[in-house]
């Protein structure tokens, strides 16, 4: 009996050794994770987490957190190079040198933690072959939703579903931003000033308003929801800088928010697959994810709905997603195996490219704004060539009259082509009665 015992768990470990590229924010919030809650760590993991060394290039400027100058290097080759480091954490962010350190790691035989999400999407289905053939773990919880465990839960919790629908507010930035807009009334570029002085949006915000962020973690979870390698330059993306006030009040008055979402849906053998900024009805749990919070709300065939919600970006909650990465593969490091979940659920050999539907092709519900002169036919010029292109009108909102100048005309479609809509906006915006370019959102609702 205690040879059966001892065989068992002869692999058994009583240190992970670790090594930390990127001592930046994130970086930093994982030093002072191990350090604070080291012990309740030890205590789950039955095994000590030893932090052998921190490579970055400013090993100068002072962090939150006090270390050892001993364990600061500005070569990660240093980390890389040493047999005793299992696990090699990136968090260096960027393509390179982060892809070649990883790629690097993993050929020595380490297990690789990280949460560079735009590395991912990009250099994923290197990575992970990679992974595979040199029979060790990548851990990436972090990268997309922050705290959320959302790969996890895709990976595991989710294995036995056909995954039917995903929808996300996967950026913290954009959804603060519509947050602050819709509750204070206020334009997209002073919000976008005050997030910017608050350091929730980046002096350079491109990423996140237009949607590149999230296009990245949508790659990320449309790769583990399917089993498929994603194309990044295949998703259809749209940002949130052509939101108005106007449009957010209107949305309010048709029952509606407006959130920029990731969208995922199964339509028979291929996905259809999108980014943009969306009005949901005012009851639905996404409309009242607020601030510079995420959810992601998952469909299974068998699991039916799944809401997931938290943090999704910040120092201590992504350190809190890496060291969760960490002890998954220190408790396999501990019985001596790697790859029993398969990085993307799914053995790399059986994964194809995904199919994705045209973005042409979707069916759905459109908001449409325009701004046209008062006069008598307008609104039947307009319906004619919406009625031409197969779009009937579901409702109308015209504001009071005014002796000169244009009004604002909103419309709501019932189920429309998006190739359809997209035509009849371009015909009427050829109209001489319709001054400047019109608004198109699209709705998800299930009720229309």
């Amino acid at each position: 009996m205690f040879e059966i015992f001892e065989t068992r768990y002869r692999h058994v470990m009583k240190t992970i050794t670790i090594g930390l590229i990127g001592f930046g924010t994130i970086g930093t919030g994982v030093v002072k994770l191990l350090q604070d809650n080291g012990e309740v760590i030890e205590n789950r993991l039955g095994a000590k987490l030893f932090l052998k060394k921190i490579a970055d290039l400013d090993i100068t400027t002072p962090r939150l957190v006090a270390v050892d100058k001993h364990l600061l290097t500005m070569d990660a080759k240093t980390i890389l190079n040493d047999p005793e480091i299992s696990i090699v954490i990136e968090l260096m962010g960027g393509y390179e040198p982060a892809r070649s350190f990883i790629l690097e790691a993993i050929r020595k035989g380490k297990n690789v933690v990280t949460a560079n999400k735009a590395l991912l999407a990009t250099y994923g289905n290197e990575i992970f072959l990679a992974a595979e053939a040199e029979q060790v773990d990548v851990g990436f919880e972090a990268s997309v939703g922050g705290t959320i465990p959302i790969i996890k839960t895709l990976k595991e919790s989710l294995a036995a579903n056909h995954i039917k629908s995903i929808f996300g507010i996967i950026n913290g930035t954009a959804n603060y931003v519509l947050s602050k807009m819709t509750d204070e009334k206020k334009s997209f570029q002073v919000v976008l000033k005050e997030a910017q002085k608050l350091g929730f949006a980046e002096a350079d915000p491109t990423f996140d308003i237009e949607g590149i962020d999230t296009a990245h973690k949508l790659s990320i979870t449309l790769s583990l929801a399917y089993g498929k390698r994603v194309r990044l330059e295949d998703l259809h993306r749209e940002g949130i800088s052509g939101i108005s006030p106007q449009d957010i009040e209107f949305a309010r008055e048709l029952g509606y928010r407006i959130k920029l979402l990731a969208i995922a849906i199964m339509r028979d053998d291929c996905i259809e697959a999108r980014i943009h900024p969306t009005m949901i009805p005012l009851s639905h749990l996404l409309a009242n994810v607020n601030g510079n919070f995420n959810a992601f709300h998952i469909v299974g065939d068998a699991a039916d709905s799944v809401f997931l919600y938290g943090q999704g970006a910040g120092m201590m909650p992504t350190a809190s997603a890496v060291v969760s990465d960490v002890i998954d593969i220190s408790r396999n490091l501990q019985r001596g195996v790697s790859g029993r979940v398969p990085a993307r659920s799914l053995r790399e050999n059986v994964i194809d490219d995904i199919k994705l539907m045209p973005f042409e092709e979707i069916v759905t519900n459109y908001y449409i704004r325009l701004s046209a002169l008062d006069r008598p036919g307008v609104l039947s010029r307009i319906a004619g060539i919406l009625g031409a292109h197969d779009i009937s009108i579901a409702a109308v909102i015209q504001k009071g009259r005014q002796k000169a100048g244009p009004v604002p005309i909103v419309m709501t479609t019932h189920k429309s082509k998006e190739e359809n809509i997209q035509k009849a906006i371009t015909e009427i915006d050829q109209l001489e009665i319709i001054h400047g370019k019109t608004m198109l959102i699209r709705i998800e609702d299930e009720r229309l």
